[in-house]
């Protein structure tokens, strides 16, 4: 498989090309936190950023997520719903499988460089695809004309998705469309300020994600993550758990965007988060938001090594003596949650823009 990555260049196009954006802006959670994040970047490494939407019909009448709209405000850019062709030297389409329910996309896209960020992943644990990723790739291929397109994976799983299902797709001989991988990870970025651990940590567990099934783990696992005995059990995105409630009033709930980040963080010092067995996350956004904010983070090993050093790796059944553990002894407490900080700067902005500026210098087609 080709490689898209620039020859040691990073840093050099700042200030130069055009950058054009390709979005859904109303996916909720990871995706438009991480978009948000990305367009700071990115309107200082490029002359110009433009920012272009498309109605998907998952979506609805949902409106754009909150945090996409407040980032775009901030930087005065404005989101063109209505641009029926997107131009750029590079544009840049975020998690194409906004186009899952879609029959046609109507659109036309020209780039020296297209550039498909796969935030959800091709294939679920033990194979299956985990949306119609040849319906989704297939509208993007016949309204782009592109010298370069390019898969750019969130992280090292999704990476192994993709990659997957594109060998899978070529030994099958069937057409691949002629996407590259890019060679870096076109990783989340973390940029929230880092709050210090608590002093003296507490049994106060929580758990926040958006409220989609797949987000959940069985019940029984969600009994074992958040028993009778801890000291506070808050769910943030609970929003079908209610009839499960009724029988745990150790539980507090609150639906998705109930409760505003800072006060949720505010109220628990473990975040424990595991997901159903037919789902895996693909970048753990939500985990590095937490670990930002001074928590002690506990996920499958899945999860956990998409965020290396950063998460500590448990089972359902073991959670209780890691938490236990490291209530009994503060000191390895805040060491976890200074040592997790620490591989946060892997994700900052800066090394996204030298990734950025890589992109952006490696031309296809040559010329400005």
């Amino acid at each position: 498989m080709g490689s898209a990555r620039a020859p040691g260049m990073a840093g050099q196009a700042r200030g130069a090309g055009k950058i054009a954006y390709l979005i859904e802006p109303r996916f909720s959670g990871g995706t438009s936190a991480a978009v948000a994040a990305e367009l700071a970047v990115a309107r200082g490494a490029a002359g110009q950023v433009r920012v272009h939407g498309f109605r998907a019909r998952m979506f609805a009448e949902r409106p754009p997520a909150p945090v996409l709209e407040d980032r775009l405000d901030r930087l005065g850019l404005p989101l063109d719903w209505d641009s029926a062709v997107i131009r750029g030297d590079l544009v840049i389409l975020h998690n194409p499988s906004f186009l899952k329910f879609d029959g046609a996309f109507a659109r036309r896209i020209v780039a020296r460089h297209l550039v498909l960020v796969t935030h959800e992943n091709f294939l679920r644990p033990g194979g299956a695809e985990a949306f119609d990723v040849a319906h989704c790739l297939g509208l993007i291929d016949r309204a782009s004309f592109a010298l370069r397109k390019t898969h750019a994976p969130v992280s090292a799983h999704n990476r192994e998705t993709v990659a997957t299902w594109l060998d899978s797709r070529q030994r099958r001989a069937d057409r691949a469309g002629g996407w590259r991988m890019l060679d870096d990870d076109w990783f989340n970025i973390c940029d929230t300020d880092l709050i210090a651990p608590v002093a003296r940590p507490r049994d106060r567990r929580g758990r926040l994600s958006r409220p989609s099934a797949e987000k959940f783990p069985a019940l029984a696992d969600l009994d074992l993550c958040f028993p009778p005995g801890a000291e506070c059990n808050l769910l943030l995105g609970a929003d079908g758990l209610a009839e499960a409630a009724r029988t745990r009033p150790h539980w507090t709930l609150y639906p998705f965007n109930g409760l505003a980040p800072a006060e949720f963080y505010d109220r628990i010092d473990f975040m424990v988060h595991f997901v159903a067995p037919t789902w895996s996350e693909s970048f753990g956004r939500v985990l590095a938001e937490a670990v930002a904010a001074g928590k002690v983070v506990i996920s499958d090993a899945r999860t956990a090594a998409m965020l290396p050093g950063a998460v500590i790796a448990a089972r359902p059944d073991e959670v209780d003596a890691v938490i236990a553990r490291h209530v009994a002894d503060p000191d390895l407490y805040q060491g976890q949650v200074r040592s997790a900080q620490a591989r946060l700067a892997a994700y900052s902005p800066a090394r996204f823009a030298d990734l950025l500026g890589q992109v952006l210098a490696d031309r296809p087609g040559g010329g400005a």
